[in-house]
């Protein structure tokens, strides 16, 4: 019998990298899963990828509508929801003279309004056992040059873990943070830079980890099953740091 076996799992943002990675992981370990995602042909190649098992849902993780739908849609296919996985962010990176308002709102919207909203929506679905996973970020630690609002969305989610932890202890409800490092995934394909500019920026980004290499969606992943399963039942309100040693230097 798998570690999530009889669990439904809820995983935003889980068409690509770490996201699908822990939704194949969770399907590996008998947890029935539901992804979210704003690009439809995404999704439909994750489920073809995964297996017709996989519910996909279209939807933008910062908005509070779509937060809605998607509660309505997983009350009338589930019982319940025993992991929330928030794994749905911006990434954007960018000097301090650069950012202007609107891309501040949106990152935050995606970051750390869009979790808080979609917490309280989705409550009435949750059980007395229900693990909720922020994603989090090394980034919070370590002070990196441009990731001023990315980093602070994240450190925001370090604070908001503690507080609803105890909210919501008397639920049994248990709200922690999964903080990668960093990570070899598709999103550093989105930042547009060239195959030489995207191969010195990996290079400078390994320097930063202790262990001399990114992560894999793999080793986030597994970290997730540890947080979505019983196994973690004393884990709570706390970040638990996958990074290859960088917030330790």
């Amino acid at each position: 019998m798998g570690r999530l076996a009889g669990k439904y799992a809820l995983i935003t943002g889980g068409s690509s990298g770490i996201g699908l990675e822990t939704a194949r992981q969770f399907l590996a370990e008998g947890a029935q899963v539901a992804i979210t995602g704003r690009d439809s042909a995404r999704l439909q190649w994750a489920q073809k990828t995964l297996g017709p098992e996989l519910v996909t849902i279209q939807s933008d993780a910062g908005c509070l509508n779509s937060a809605q739908q998607v509660k309505a849609q997983l009350a009338s296919l589930w019982p319940q929801l025993d992991i929330v996985y928030a794994n749905a962010g911006d990434v954007t990176h960018q000097p301090l003279a650069e950012w202007c308002e609107a891309e501040w709102d949106q990152l935050m919207a995606v970051n750390l309004k869009g979790p808080f909203f979609w917490i309280q929506t989705l409550l009435p679905l949750m059980t007395a056992s229900t693990s909720v996973i922020l994603c989090g970020s090394t980034s919070a630690h370590i002070g990196l040059p441009q990731s001023s609002v990315y980093a602070a969305s994240k450190a925001a989610l370090l604070s908001l873990a503690k507080t609803l932890s105890i909210e919501l202890k008397d639920r049994g409800i248990r709200v922690n943070v999964l903080s990668p490092g960093p990570t070899q995934t598709e999103a550093l394909n989105k930042l547009g830079l060239s195959n030489e500019a995207l191969t010195a920026l990996q290079a400078e980004i390994q320097q930063l980890v202790p262990i001399g290499r990114m992560g894999s969606p793999w080793e986030l992943a597994k970290a997730a099953v540890y947080l979505g399963s019983d196994e973690s039942r004393f884990t709570v309100g706390t970040e638990l740091l996958v990074d290859g040693g960088v917030a330790s230097r």
